[in-house]
């Protein structure tokens, strides 16, 4: 059985060769998604790290439009194509405790990656985004 294997392996060792490279690359970018994805919150969870840190900065991502029609009270709105040219006004809050959102949770992916970069380390996800904040029934503010 061994020599079976052996021999096919031999005489089909480019296909080893590709299945391994996808292998490594599948490994490696579920532990950068793991790296990189913050800790997950869900809409309690993130009333909870507001109110026992009310330095917090809590992020939100999405277009203006959407901000304006209701957000987290205290959120600050940076869209998420404007992230990079902001981290740097954001410097003195490197050490609070962020929490940030966007519609679903999926586009808040790339805002974490460029917040962990540039040195924030309590990055928090607001899980599901605002959609799962309106479904808890949790507040929202236009002003």
């Amino acid at each position: 059985m061994m020599e079976q294997l052996s021999e096919f392996i031999l005489n089909n060792l480019l296909l080893f060769g590709a299945l391994f490279a996808v292998m490594v690359m599948l490994i490696k970018s579920e532990l950068d998604h793991q790296a990189n994805k913050g800790s997950q919150l869900s809409p309690s969870s993130a009333i909870r790290l507001m109110n026992n840190h009310s330095d917090a900065l809590v992020l939100d991502v999405r277009t203006a439009k959407d901000y304006k029609n209701g957000h987290i009270k205290g959120a600050k709105n940076i869209p998420l194509s404007d992230l990079a040219g902001s981290i740097e006004s954001l410097e003195k809050e490197k050490d609070k405790p962020v929490l940030i959102y966007c519609n679903s949770g999926n586009s808040v992916m790339r805002a974490i990656r460029m917040l962990k970069k540039a040195g924030f380390e309590k990055v928090n996800n607001l899980e599901g985004g605002i959609a799962a904040w309106k479904e808890a029934n949790m507040p929202l503010t236009k002003k």
